[in-house]
């Protein structure tokens, strides 16, 4: 079993815990992160499919993210500077989008440090001094360990070693989601690339193939409604995906047409209800803390800034 010391490591190298390593790093900390994806992404993953002997990537997470706080814009400045985003306008003037999939930031973000995709981090034990994570096949030590990862997963990792911590993300309640990712030969007879109706089945649908640098003729994301995932939340991936494709084409008044590609992905952990309370908790007797977008919005600057605070939570202790 290799056993691997750090003085802090992160479980989930999402937006949350690179916000949080980059920060950590900047103040000269040393950090490493675990993450259960074979790469990176979390919930602004991209997934790819060969269609017609071609690759294209689906959005099939966040579709877009948006800029409010002073922090994230200039961190968005940067990374349009780098061409990891572009903006987007057919989701709203304040719309910016990864490139050359959503994953885009996150794959940047990741190169600048040590993490183990592919792992995931699944028990705490208490040590003498730090903390064991039991993750598999390997473990690890670490003095810190920062837990950024859904808040039902947060709460299954804290159980039994920090109920206080714990019990935040346990009160959380997140909706489900099912994504459809379809492609077709020719372009539908519909005009918008983004369609936003939350009290319709299909809460949203975009034309992924019309975002910066993507490929693919005719390529559509579609997102039901937390109502409708609901319904439908047990079913076989290729039952939901044409339940939706038909509630899509319902919708829109588009006569159907027979897909070249269709393929369903279930998120059970889609939107967080946000806590209400400080941004991120570290628990400095325990050296344990929490980061996430259900700490702060459900968004993607929701949980880079959560992700922040928690880095200057630990900078902060002295820890």
């Amino acid at each position: 079993m290799d056993r691997t010391h750090s003085d802090i490591l992160i479980i989930g190298a999402g937006m949350a815990g690179l916000s949080c390593a980059d920060a950590l790093k900047k103040a000269g900390r040393e950090v490493r992160l675990l993450d259960k994806g074979r790469g990176p992404g979390g919930r602004m993953a991209a997934r790819r499919a060969e269609i017609s002997g071609a690759t294209v990537s689906f959005d099939h997470g966040a579709q877009y993210f948006t800029a409010r706080d002073a922090a994230f814009k200039e961190v968005v400045a940067n990374w349009h500077a780098a061409g990891v985003v572009a903006p987007w306008p057919a989701a709203g003037e304040d719309a910016w989008v990864g490139v050359p999939g959503m994953n885009g930031p996150i794959r940047a973000m990741g190169i600048e440090h040590d993490v183990h995709w592919g792992v995931r981090g699944q028990t705490l034990s208490r040590l003498d001094q730090g903390w064991l994570v039991d993750a598999g096949d390997d473990s690890f030590t670490a003095d810190t360990v920062l837990i950024a990862v859904p808040a039902e997963q947060a709460a299954e990792i804290l159980a039994n070693v920090a109920d206080d911590l714990a019990s935040v993300p346990a009160g959380v309640e997140s909706a489900p989601c099912w994504a459809v990712m379809v492609a077709f030969e020719e372009r539908l007879p519909i005009e918008s690339d983004g369609l936003r109706d939350a009290d319709a089945r299909i809460s949203w649908a975009a034309r992924n193939s019309a975002k910066p640098q993507r490929t693919g003729s005719e390529t559509w994301v579609l997102h039901a409604s937390p109502e409708r995932s609901r319904e439908i939340i047990d079913s076989p991936k290729e039952e939901a995906a044409k339940l939706l494709l038909a509630d899509f084409f319902a919708q829109t008044g588009a006569a159907p047409q027979e897909p070249v590609h269709l393929v369903a992905h279930r998120w059970l952990y889609a939107m967080p209800a946000a806590v209400k309370g400080d941004a991120a908790r570290f628990d400095t007797a325990l050296n344990l803390g929490i980061a996430g977008d259900y700490l702060h919005s459900p968004r993607v600057e929701g949980a880079f800034l959560s992700g922040r605070a928690l880095a200057e939570a630990v900078i902060e202790s002295g820890k």
